[in-house]
């Protein structure tokens, strides 16, 4: 009996993980056709998949979701004004950003590919806050209100369940 709720709350966990990662990716398919930037120029959609399915892992909390957007943008946006957009320089920016994400302590595997999108694309220095430090910040936001809004009904509602237990984030810095 112990076994089968234990694989049914897994279950529903999973489940919840990924409405919450369909819906991200719906709204923002919804606000990238309003914009200049199309759905696929918006790296954010693996971003998604990690936060909402696996919202306990490290690359997952705020600091590495935000911070790691960030700092790979600021590498890649760094990259393509100093030596132009190229797919040496890309790969370059790619490889310095992976660097700076573990020497910020901001390490988002999914932010690895801002550096290419910037570079191959010769992105300009507003790409930064629209729509890379707005979208990491939108997801967290989303993010924070779904786990936490859902967090009861993964964690169960019988006696001895933990009320949040899938909350997040599990630290913000």
């Amino acid at each position: 009996m112990i076994g089968r709720m234990i694989e049914r709350r897994q279950l529903i966990a999973v489940v919840v993980g990924a409405a919450g990662g369909a819906a991200a990716i719906a709204i923002m398919e919804l606000l990238s056709a309003r914009t200049d930037f199309p759905l696929m120029a918006i790296p954010f959609a693996t971003s998604i998949v990690l936060v909402m399915g696996s919202p306990e892992a490290e690359p997952a909390q705020p600091r590495a979701l935000v911070g790691g957007h960030l700092v790979a943008t600021l590498v890649g946006l760094c990259a393509v004004k100093i030596a132009g957009p190229g797919p040496w320089v890309a790969a370059a920016a790619v490889g310095l950003s992976i660097i700076a994400m573990h020497l910020t302590r901001t390490f988002h595997p999914p932010a690895g590919i801002d550096p290419l999108v910037i570079v191959i694309h010769d992105m300009s220095w507003s790409f930064l806050l629209a729509p890379v430090a707005a979208g990491a910040l939108m997801l967290a936001v989303f993010a924070f209100l779904w786990h936490n809004a859902l967090g009861r009904v993964v964690a169960g509602t019988r006696a001895g369940a933990r009320p949040g237990a899938r909350s997040w984030p599990q630290r913000w810095w």
